[in-house]
């Protein structure tokens, strides 16, 4: 019987694990499970506190959808989602300020602005346009 190495997404050789839009997504994911858990504590802001989680994880979800693209108007197009997905969840940790606190805010913000602006340099190359 021949040997098989095990495999595991965890050292997966993926290219789109080197980019790193998709990193920072990802590192972003547990902190929103952790600030959702926070939100839905509170009565007023239990409805928005899955909304926010599912933004966020809909961000690596969208880029890793537009990774697997073959044409660079359909990869365009997920790309276009995540950005929506960013701005959403900026929104909602916006919205967040008086349960999470004005720093752990600003640092969510500050990462999703991050990805805003790599999306934003993204999108235009892969359609072939300008965009804001």
């Amino acid at each position: 019987m021949a040997y098989r190495t095990p495999v595991s997404a965890d050292d997966s050789q993926d290219p789109l694990n080197r980019m790193r839009v998709f990193q920072l997504a990802g590192e972003l994911i547990p902190d929103s499970f952790g600030d959702a858990r926070l939100m839905r504590a509170e009565p007023i802001t239990e409805e928005i506190a899955g909304q926010l989680y599912a933004a966020v994880c809909s961000i690596e979800a969208n880029i890793s959808e537009a990774y697997s693209r073959s044409s660079g108007k359909d990869r365009a197009m997920r790309f276009e989602y995540a950005l929506g997905s960013v701005r959403e969840s900026m929104s909602w940790y916006k919205s967040a300020t008086p349960i999470l606190g004005a720093t752990t805010v600003k640092d969510r913000r500050d990462r999703l602005e991050e990805m805003r602006r790599m999306l934003l340099a993204i999108i235009p190359r892969e359609r072939g346009r300008t965009m804001k």
